[in-house]
């Protein structure tokens, strides 16, 4: 990723800010006219929404380890397979496995990465398939590259996000216009020569369903198989922290819940595919201000919430928590070389592996 103005930072797993203003601004204004159409839709659809949330009840009745997924990725590899031990330590079955495309030369690497999992019991895996501003201005590149992963992970995986964090301009989109027609190239591909595939999107970050709806109310030809999101709540506090007065997590999933009952554009299986919070104290591996962060002891405290609001409301069908290994939010802290697992690495695992909530 690293090509200007999109950087990588590689203390925080994620993209840095674009520093060139003028890019930003340029782009924004160059995809004015599908903002309108997303504050258009979100009034005409949010309405609607907010009356029938009441409604609409979930079905899902899942033990915590269908439940439940972790993330695990490459660049957090070593000889000791220390992933691999940690996992089965766990007890997780789900994994989701980032793939960047600007990472392709390396393919095979990953693939083995993802099949190293399945040595001791199988795994569900899931691949979330990482953009680049070139892939997503290159849809011939992007259709090569994308049926170069769907051919050597076949045998590995059956379920892809398409796209992640698309409502964040350091991820490199400027408009769900764009990602509609990324996801369309992948679409197109699956129906094609891939048939059996599962195929996730729009995978909005945070509370802006209005982004949401843009994605999943619209006249492009797409379908979200199952509908994946990064439902991350106030940065500053608990689960049942509210934003705009009456959105605590769990009236954010009961939305989303109907939006996609709503939809026609996706299934109303959801998968929650990015979660956690940033830990006090870990600069600069904190994705976040230190104003943000939270201790160890608050981090088990909120985890245990979250994780039961979803499960409990019924309405999603997997929470992925991310990640395993990542001194700023994860459940393992590695810096020096060494591993020390956090006191969430044993609360994920206690939840993980009680029958019932």
């Amino acid at each position: 990723m690293n090509k200007e103005p999109f950087f990588w930072d590689k203390y925080s797993d994620q993209p840095q800010i674009i520093k060139d203003k003028t890019y930003k601004r340029e782009m924004r204004k160059k995809y004015l006219f599908d903002l309108f159409k997303m504050l258009f839709s979100s009034i005409l659809v949010l309405p609607f929404a907010l009356i029938f949330m009441k409604f609409f009840k979930g079905k899902q009745e899942l033990s915590n380890k269908d439940f439940l997924g972790l993330g695990v990725n490459l660049d957090k590899d070593d000889k000791e397979n220390t992933q691999q031990k940690l996992v089965e330590e766990l007890g997780v079955k789900n994994l989701i496995i980032r793939i960047p495309l600007w990472d392709m030369k390396n393919i095979d690497s990953y693939v083995t990465f993802a099949e190293s999992f399945n040595e001791n019991s199988p795994k569900n895996i899931l691949l979330n398939i990482m953009q680049d501003r070139t892939h997503i201005e290159s849809h011939h590149l992007l259709k090569k590259d994308l049926n170069l992963i769907f051919k050597k992970f076949q045998n590995i995986a059956s379920e892809y996000q398409i796209g992640t964090t698309i409502n964040r301009a350091k991820w490199g989109f400027f408009a769900v216009k764009e990602y509609l027609e990324f996801y369309k190239v992948a679409q197109d591909l699956r129906d094609d020569k891939y048939k059996n595939l599962k195929l996730l999107g729009p995978s909005i970050i945070d509370f802006e369903y209005y982004y949401n709806i843009r994605a999943m109310f619209n006249f492009h030809n797409i379908k979200y198989d199952k509908l994946s999101a990064l439902l991350y709540v106030d940065r500053r506090g608990a689960p049942s922290n509210t934003q705009y007065g009456i959105f605590d997590t769990k009236n954010k999933i009961n939305l989303l819940y109907t939006l996609a009952k709503l939809s026609s554009k996706t299934s109303d299986e959801i998968y929650i595919t990015e979660v956690n919070w940033p830990l006090s104290n870990t600069a600069p591996y904190a994705p976040t201000s230190e104003k943000e962060c939270i201790s160890n002891e608050k981090y088990c405290k909120y985890m245990k919430e979250y994780i039961q609001i979803a499960k409990q409301s019924k309405k999603v069908q997997k929470v992925y928590w991310h990640q395993l290994i990542a001194p700023g939010y994860g459940l393992v802290d590695n810096r020096d070389g060494k591993i020390k697992k956090l006191p969430q690495f044993y609360t994920f695992k206690e939840v993980l592996n009680k029958d019932k909530e």
